[in-house]
């Protein structure tokens, strides 16, 4: 279900800028077990990717100058690098952080984002458009308590819930 109140906005420069200047190789084992986690979690994902499981896409966080590289099968791996690293990808999908997240945890509608130009694709259409019905099925804005401990960041208002006490939860 989308939420109209989800931001889809690029970052602010400055934390932008602040983001590009801290090395990456401290969030790729966490975000690698988190995608991990989450197959092994929801076995419909692989599954609902059928033929294009063996496809490698990359996703651009284009506000923070890097890409996601993102391989289904068999694992999955993952893995983030500086720039836009399209070369050997069969989809890319590019956008702000923000709509990325929002999409992968189906808190924003992905046709909205495409047709509004907020994201883009390019390449393999049907494989990037199997990747984004995966994850929608999938719901990984609910994930169980031991696939959200697992991020290396606290829930951020935008990524949770209140409960009756006034304190953040994951969804």
């Amino acid at each position: 279900m989308a939420e109209p109140w989800f931001p889809t906005a690029p970052l602010p420069p400055l934390l932008a800028r602040l983001f590009r200047l801290a090395p990456l190789a401290p969030l790729t084992p966490p975000l690698a077990l988190f995608a991990r986690l989450a197959a092994r979690s929801h076995p419909a994902i692989e599954a609902r990717l059928g033929p294009y499981r063996e496809s490698r896409f990359a996703i651009i966080a284009t506000d923070l100058d890097c890409t996601f590289r993102l391989h289904p099968a068999g694992g999955p791996a993952l893995e983030i690098r500086r720039g836009a690293a399209r070369e050997g990808a069969d989809a890319v999908i590019a956008g702000p952080i923000l709509a990325l997240i929002g999409l992968m945890l189906g808190r924003l509608d992905g046709d909205a984002l495409f047709f509004s130009r907020t994201l883009t694709m390019e390449g393999d259409t049907a494989a990037a458009l199997a990747l984004r019905n995966a994850l929608e099925e999938a719901e990984l804005g609910r994930l169980p308590a031991r696939l959200a401990a697992s991020l290396p960041i606290p829930p951020l208002p935008f990524m949770s819930r209140r409960n009756g006490e006034g304190k953040a939860r994951w969804s």
